[in-house]
């Protein structure tokens, strides 16, 4: 492999080479916007805890030094070498899952965390990996083509989706949904089908909301599934009546199947001042943060309600709201602008992977990435319900951040061996 390497790209072995242009070979998207987060996001962490008795910011840069190092070493393995590891990882990530309904330590009404030395790791984020590694061999392999072709991905994402939501840990289960339908549409699931699996969803809100557009909406569905699925009566029966289940199980499930806070976290942002000091608080204080920013910023630093700590756990799910303050309105759109960046980058690099596993790889990493991307801004500027989703490289955490440097590597390793790669990395 490493003389395959060499012939395709000489400069990759000549010292010469790398000594007059060491940057010459990086891929400057991929590296540079996940590491100028990780920079400006110290900063932000350190302003949020200005008037705190501890100061930690500092292990924001420290792990993602270590996330650094493991993103060189998986981005010079090649992907398809994790092929034979697929069921250990598989097994690992259900068995951590478990420990963590057994032994796991309780935090912000969330049972996610296992103490490994000192260490406190959330087994979820790590999962989210594997969960992906697992589903793009299997899609690889076993693409969609018929609707029986869905057990195989489906059932096997059941299992840790169902453990993490159980933590509970909404956020994190939304991921795996979210990833999920990306990748089965990659693999070639017609997208009417992708709405048809949205659509009790769909159906449960409604009936939650606006019941009298179940009238509209279920008929619709039934017309899709005729029109979409083979077994045409077969499929109208089965759509009609999951519509139906779901919109008849959704009060009970409102008020049997979620916590308090959750419902309180799914509705409050619509309005936030029904509770001030409660549950709408945080959403109240991001947004007069965010906004207290204009176009300019206040300066790093220099944030009024980010040194007075207005914003509980700022700097983790509501980092945002710290940058929206201290950077401003421009400084809030460069970043999403770098997300945006990093997403066509990968979307190119699936484009051109040598094999669908990678691609596959390379999409649900910029699913799971992207999915976190928009739902933590849009909570943090009170465009969606608060569910604890970290901002990637920007929210403080061990786990997450590890996670995404894992994922870099990966998608690294997808860039360098690509149809059309020069040896970038």
């Amino acid at each position: 492999m490493l003389s395959q390497l060499g012939r395709r790209n000489p400069r990759f072995f000549s010292g010469r080479s790398s000594r007059r242009n060491p940057l010459a070979d990086v891929d400057l998207i991929l590296w540079g916007v996940p590491l100028a987060m990780v920079a400006i996001a110290g900063i932000l962490i350190a302003s949020t805890q200005r008037q705190a008795n501890y100061a930690d910011w500092y292990q924001h840069w420290v792990t993602a030094a270590v996330g650094v190092v493991v993103a060189l070493l998986l981005a010079r393995m090649p992907l398809d070498r994790l092929i034979p590891f697929k069921w250990p990882i598989y097994i690992a990530m259900v068995a951590s899952l478990v420990a963590v309904r057994v032994v796991g330590t309780s935090a912000l009404g969330a049972q996610s965390w296992i103490n490994i030395g000192g260490f406190y790791v959330q087994p979820s984020e790590f999962a989210k990996v594997g969960a992906i590694l697992l589903l793009a061999e299997v899609l690889a392999r076993h693409p969609v083509d018929r609707p029986v072709d869905l057990i195989r991905p489906v059932g096997l994402i059941a299992l840790p989706w169902l453990l993490v939501f159980v933590q509970p840990d909404l956020g994190s289960s939304l991921v795996f949904g979210a990833v999920l339908l990306v990748m089965l549409f990659w693999a070639g699931m017609p997208g009417a089908w992708v709405v048809l699996l949205l659509s009790p969803l769909v159906a449960a809100i409604v009936a939650g909301t606006l019941p009298w557009l179940l009238l509209g909406w279920v008929p619709l569905m039934g017309w899709l599934a005729w029109k979409s699925l083979p077994w045409k009566r077969v499929a109208l029966a089965i759509s009609l009546a999951v519509q139906g289940i779901f919109a008849i199980a959704t009060p009970w499930l409102w008020e049997h199947g979620l916590r308090p806070h959750q419902r309180a976290r799914l509705t409050l942002f619509l309005d936030p001042a029904q509770d001030p000091l409660g549950g709408g608080y945080h959403l109240l204080q991001s947004t007069v943060g965010i906004g207290s920013g204009q176009i300019w910023g206040t300066g790093l630093m220099q944030g009024s309600l980010t040194k007075l700590r207005f914003i509980p756990e700022q700097h983790t799910d509501f980092i945002f709201s710290a940058l929206g303050e201290e950077t401003g309105f421009l400084g809030s759109v460069l970043v999403v602008a770098g997300f945006a960046l990093l997403m066509w980058r990968l979307l190119q690099i699936a484009g051109r992977a040598r094999s669908d596993y990678e691609a596959l790889v390379v999409v649900g990493i910029g699913a799971m990435l992207m999915f976190q991307v928009v739902v933590n801004i849009n909570m943090t500027i009170g465009l969606g319900p608060i569910t604890g989703i970290p901002l990637p490289w920007l929210s403080y955490g061990r786990s997450a951040m590890l996670v995404n440097f894992i994922s870099l590597g990966l998608c690294v390793s997808a860039a360098r061996r690509g149809r059309t790669a020069q040896g970038r990395w």
